[in-house]
């Protein structure tokens, strides 16, 4: 159950970030995909399962955040929280195509910091 869930949330992952660059990509171009009820739809629908599996994962391993058993998961999760203002204002809040930017790659450097935590075990924000 275990390997099946890791895979899962493995594949989401892959999934969001694909469809954030997919978005981001369409709103640089001012393309009128970016209103398609697929792309308004499906990263959201994901995201919750994306999320759903974080949980269930949580409760498989026993690895739970804001313990001092823990540490890394907490800086998991503040990577992954970051992420997601970070992309909410790359995609919805940027008064500017270089704000935007700027927060598009902040967005996947705490995103590529999350995975490096969750593959090393080991916290990097706080020691």
């Amino acid at each position: 159950m275990y390997l099946g869930l890791k895979y899962f949330h493995l594949f989401t992952i892959v999934v969001s970030v694909s469809l954030f660059c997919i978005r981001y990509g369409l709103m640089m171009m001012d393309s009128k995909w970016l209103q398609n009820r697929f792309l308004k739809v499906v990263p959201h629908l994901n995201d919750t399962l994306l999320l759903l599996s974080g949980g269930a994962l949580i409760i498989v391993t026993g690895f739970v955040p804001f313990t001092p058993a823990a540490p890394w998961l907490t800086e998991k999760l503040i990577c992954v929280l970051a992420y997601i203002l970070l992309g909410f204002f790359a995609l919805k809040l940027g008064k500017s195509k270089l704000l935007r930017s700027i927060a598009f790659l902040g967005a996947l450097g705490w995103i590529a910091m999350a995975g490096k935590i969750a593959v090393t075990k080991l916290p990097i924000l706080m020691h």
